[in-house]
């Protein structure tokens, strides 16, 4: 009995050891899954380089401007004088359209300037004079240099070229105007109309200070980079 005993438990184990075997078997040959992949690594980051920042009305980047007072207006040659200078360079600034402006738009103010000339021809011999004399007070005997300078001065001004369009729209406005004058308002009306005008170069001035600005942000970011190229930088750059 106890042969037989010892005879059937031999059998069971070996049974358990068959199976424990079989299923290790079984285990081994269930493929085991991969790892999941690792996740890929972040693109380059493409940034577009914008273009420079361009001066107003196609003006030279090397333009100078004037100055501002602590009036917080810019300096000008029509600012700060007498109402018998401020009715010369009004006429000074007419003489500029007149020549100047020839858009078709713009036809009238030669016609109005001619107009003005004939009408106003004795008050503009006593203001011309009227000006040598502020000059001459000032300067003495040698006044004739200094007040050529400033005339020069003043011509170049109406005749700046990226503001002469807008130039040209105020003083056709203006040369309108000055049909309805008479004479002895010439002067009254030089030191009501020169601030209008000088808004077209205040207004260009502003925007040619901005432009300035824009482009001294743009050359601390972007420094050597060609404008309007593509740059390629390493994953994770941010971009400011």
């Amino acid at each position: 009995m106890v042969r037989g005993k010892l005879n059937s438990a031999a059998r069971l184990a070996v049974i358990g050891f068959a199976l424990l075997a079989s299923a290790s078997l079984e285990a081994k040959k269930k493929p085991v899954p991969p790892p999941p992949p690792a996740p890929a690594p972040p693109p380059p980051v493409v940034i577009y380089v914008p273009y420079k920042p361009t001066p107003p009305d196609s003006a030279s980047p090397l333009m100078a401007i004037p100055a501002r007072g602590a009036d917080g207006l810019y300096y000008s040659v029509n600012r700060g004088i007498s109402p018998n200078q401020a009715a010369w360079n009004l006429r000074s600034g007419y003489n500029v359209a007149a020549l100047g402006c020839y858009d078709p738009k713009h036809k009238e103010i030669l016609i109005n300037y001619k107009a003005f000339l004939k009408t106003n021809a004795k008050t503009l011999g006593v203001l011309n004079k009227a000006v040598d004399a502020e000059w001459r007070k000032k300067y003495g005997a040698g006044f004739v240099k200094p007040r050529e300078k400033f005339m020069t001065e003043v011509y170049n001004h109406f005749a700046a070229p990226p503001t002469m369009p807008a130039f040209c729209d105020a003083m056709l406005a203006v040369s309108r105007e000055a049909k309805l004058i008479k004479p002895a308002e010439i002067t009254a009306f030089a030191t009501r109309s020169l601030p209008n005008i000088e808004t077209v170069f205040d207004d260009f001035f502003r925007r040619f200070d901005q432009y300035r600005l824009d482009l001294a942000v743009w050359q601390a970011k972007w420094g050597d980079a060609v404008p309007g190229s593509a740059m390629t930088l390493p994953a994770g750059t941010v971009v400011k």
